[in-house]
């Protein structure tokens, strides 16, 4: 088992928990953890200073009135951050070159976490061959979006607050899309120039997700043959989706909150990276032509 699948191991252990288990609990729980008791007490404190770098957020405390005895614990009310959802095809292209990629400024493969990648067969201290500019800021921006939470930041010279709706990155640079509350018009920002920290302001939900611009969505910009996607996705990231691709596009809203969305395709690439984005949160479920050439796609890919 390697480091990424253990880091993986231990933050469900503390999500899943109600109360504080200690560490030698969470040796027996965690897959991983073996070895001489030392190297194993190094690799948890390795493990747990990995995952608050990332800004997961472990509640430590005393077990009961064993004021010598620590328990650890992940409050699921603090871990809201962690829904896989980027827009278009950013995630589908961190998933795919998650073994190559570094996050400028952030903490290399593991930042991935942040995000909602999966390291599969990634060793966190490899070395890149790439680089991402501007993404020692989209962590905090992944978590305004998904909070729909205000941020302010510097912006060439000025103090920018923004309604972040959604994030994009096209042609080597990361984009933040929302309204600018200063010119209240919706704005686009890349995060390479931002100056400085990007700080959340005012409380969480306070604005709806919407759809972002006028530009059509990357699964509408190619010339082949027009075909009506219909995709089903799970309640958990039905919100999300729905301020993606805008109301309009929801044909049903089931009783357990999943939604079918209608949408158009002429870039079948760009839609397949749309939905990988949801990873085993949606499913294609017509036309059959398109589903087929979603499934032979990931079949190849998982062939390499």
């Amino acid at each position: 088992m390697n480091r990424a699948e253990r880091l993986l191991n231990l933050v469900a252990a503390l999500l899943e928990t109600r109360r504080l288990l200690t560490a030698d609990e969470l040796y027996e729980q965690v897959p991983g953890y073996t070895g001489e008791p030392a190297s194993v007490r190094r690799a948890f404190e390795r493990d747990k200073e990995t995952l608050r770098e990332m800004g997961i957020p472990i509640t430590s405390g005393p077990i009961d009135d064993q004021a010598n005895i620590v328990g650890y614990r992940i409050k699921p009310e603090d871990y809201q951050l962690q829904d896989p959802g980027l827009a278009a095809d950013e995630l589908a292209a961190l998933h795919l070159a998650a073994s190559a990629v570094r996050l400028d400024g952030g903490h290399g493969m593991e930042a991935l976490w942040k995000l909602g990648g999966e390291l599969t067969g990634a060793d966190p201290g490899s070395a890149p061959v790439a680089s991402l500019p501007g993404a020692e800021v989209l962590a905090p921006l992944f978590g305004a979006v998904s909070e729909r939470r205000a941020v302010a930041f510097g912006y060439r010279g000025a103090r920018r607050t923004l309604d972040p709706y959604g994030l994009s990155f096209r042609n080597g640079h990361w984009y933040v899309s929302g309204r600018d509350h200063d010119r209240d018009e919706v704005r686009q920002f890349r995060l390479d120039r931002v100056d400085g920290d990007v700080e959340p302001v005012g409380p969480p939900g306070a604005f709806e997700a919407t759809a972002t611009g006028d530009q059509p969505h990357p699964w509408r910009m190619g010339d082949e043959e027009l075909v009506t996607a219909t995709l089903l996705v799970d309640a958990g990231q039905a919100g999300w989706a729905i301020g993606q691709v805008g109301a309009e596009a929801v044909q049903e809203r089931k009783a357990d909150g999943s939604v079918v969305l209608e949408l158009p395709v002429t870039n079948r690439a760009a839609f397949r990276s749309f939905v990988l984005g949801f990873l085993d949160h949606a499913e294609v479920l017509a036309p059959a032509a398109l589903r087929d050439d979603m499934v032979a796609w990931l079949e190849l890919v998982a062939s390499h």
